[in-house]
């Protein structure tokens, strides 16, 4: 099998699948979404960070205690998304994202090379590179692909959006966060203060 090792050698027109990510070896990150190449924006702020590594000690800390056996993860970590139910092989898979935080709860979904399936929840966390495009793209993905709940955090702004997929398999604007206390809609003991969030 052999290695891409520049972007450059990619059309960026053209359409993937994992199999094809597989053997991407390039320093840039990138997604794969419906078998469209993404580039990812730079390198994380600081800023990002701090808001990233906030909400991952929250949800850890929440899973450990609740005892259920959900799992923590964070960029960069692959999630695999399919429309079909059964994958044969790799080039059943056109769409590879790495989302900044997710929590799966269905551990069947988890192998060494990251998530098949939707996580339960989803959060990404805002750069000042992010496009509207990629913004839509990434809520359509996560609605069709059944992301239970979805948090889009503004990391300059101080506020948090919180999605919820409906009995329709759509999203909806549960609430949006910018001071006190909120709970996750899925895990309603999973409370996170606004100030610890947003901490520097």
């Amino acid at each position: 099998m052999q290695m891409i090792t520049n972007l450059a050698e990619l059309d960026l027109n053209g359409v993937y699948t994992y199999a094809d990510y597989l053997r991407w070896q390039f320093t840039e990150r990138v997604e794969l979404i419906k078998g469209r190449l993404f580039k990812m924006s730079p390198g994380p702020s600081k800023r990002h960070q701090e808001v990233s590594l906030s909400l991952s000690v929250i949800f850890v800390q929440h899973i450990r205690q609740s005892g259920s056996g959900c799992g923590v993860y964070t960029a960069p970590f692959d999630v695999r998304l399919v429309q079909k139910k059964a994958v044969k092989s790799d080039q059943d898979i056109h769409t590879v994202v790495q989302p900044d935080l997710f929590i799966v709860c269905d551990r069947a979904k988890l192998d060494e090379r990251g998530c098949l399936g939707a996580p339960d929840l989803v959060v990404e966390i805002l750069s000042r590179g992010n496009s509207s495009l990629e913004l839509k793209n990434k809520y359509a993905l996560y609605e069709e692909n059944g992301v239970r709940e979805y948090w889009v955090v503004f990391p300059y702004e101080e506020v948090l959006q919180q999605f919820v997929l409906d009995d329709n398999g759509q999203f909806r604007l549960h609430q949006v966060h910018t001071q006190g206390s909120f709970a996750s809609y899925i895990f309603p003991d999973l409370e996170v203060a606004h100030a610890a969030v947003f901490a520097e």
